[in-house]
């Protein structure tokens, strides 16, 4: 079964209509099952309404983008942010520094390799994307 981690990175690009959204709408298509962490939710939705108030979106734009937010996450497989997801988070990566919430990405794209052994990670943050790699992961 071909499971793809989204992390916000990606999901933004796809999101706003960046130029590297195309790729990651080929992803998620070719995706059977598409999973990812709450905390991508949280940053996705924080992200709406800092464009939105920096007035990069109008109101009627971010509405349709929450509604798009809340339509996928019935959609996908959401893992919340467990103890053992966060311990994984404190301890070292291959690629350092890692921020929090990278570290987090790359802690829940983990745990979902016991349900999905062939996990893929489609991230476009180098940092995210360089830790997945050297932990194993393969790109989507």
């Amino acid at each position: 079964m071909k499971a793809v981690y989204l992390e916000t990175s990606a999901l933004l690009a796809w999101m706003f209509g960046a130029t590297a959204g195309v790729a990651v709408t080929r992803a998620l298509d070719e995706a059977e099952v598409v999973v990812t962490s709450e905390l991508t939710f949280v940053e996705s939705g924080r992200a709406v309404r800092r464009a939105l108030s920096a007035s990069l979106v109008k109101e009627g734009d971010a509405q349709r983008l929450q509604g798009l937010l809340a339509r996928q996450r019935s959609m996908w497989v959401t893992m919340s942010l467990s103890s053992s997801v966060l311990t994984r988070a404190g301890e070292g990566f291959p690629v350092e520094p890692v921020r929090t919430l990278d570290a987090i990405h790359l802690a829940t794209a983990l745990a979902f390799t016991e349900a999905f052994p062939e996990l893929a990670i489609l991230a476009l943050d180098r940092r995210v994307s360089e830790n997945a790699t050297a932990l194993g992961l393969a790109s989507a």
